[in-house]
């Protein structure tokens, strides 16, 4: 991500949220996207981020209660490996003192890469460079009987069946929310 930044973009400064190498208060808020299931100690990268914003964190993060239904663990059920590494929704209120939920529906034409983002054009998920950007499948080892069984279903229209529900929406509530909370 540094390498794809344009020239004269801001200045990087690396680090991780155990150890944020800024001053107490130096941002009116945090924003982290699809990152806390990264961390190795949860309540340490929290504790950094409220000792560093001035008013609110914000996360946005997956609530497995709501994710788990997604079609696409049902071609790869092996992907739910995350849902023990994502923190509940209800920890989130553990760490901060106020915090609001919001659901975050995914349009149809999600182009950013995440593991919902192509819940209606199933095809993208047998590309090998989008999966490639998407962590979870990194874990997962051998998926290429998944794969063949996605792509036969495509093909043959039986994912259309299937999901018959899925055809008029444009967009979907897969779980992603935006958790606001307030610092200190």
């Amino acid at each position: 991500m540094i390498a794809q930044r344009p020239p004269g973009a801001a200045p990087v400064i690396q680090g991780c949220a155990e150890s944020l190498p800024f001053r107490d208060a130096s941002f009116d808020a945090i924003l982290g996207i699809l990152t806390v299931h990264h961390w190795r100690d949860k309540e340490k990268g929290f504790s950094e981020c409220r000792r560093v914003a001035r008013s609110r964190v914000v996360f946005l993060t997956c609530d497995f209660a709501m994710s788990a239904k997604f079609w696409l663990f049902d071609y790869f059920p092996a992907l739910i490996i995350d849902k023990h590494i994502f923190p509940s929704i209800e920890r989130y209120a553990d760490f901060f003192r106020s915090v609001e939920l919001l659901p975050v529906p995914i349009p149809a034409d999600c182009r950013d890469g995440f593991l919902g983002a192509y819940w209606k054009r199933p095809r993208e998920y047998l590309d090998p460079l989008i999966r490639g950007s998407i962590s979870t499948f990194s874990r997962i080892g051998d998926i290429t009987a998944n794969l063949a069984r996605l792509e036969a279903d495509i093909v043959s229209g039986a994912w259309q069946h299937r999901y018959p529900h899925l055809q008029d929406l444009n967009e979907l509530d897969l779980g992603y929310r935006l958790v606001i909370a307030a610092a200190g």
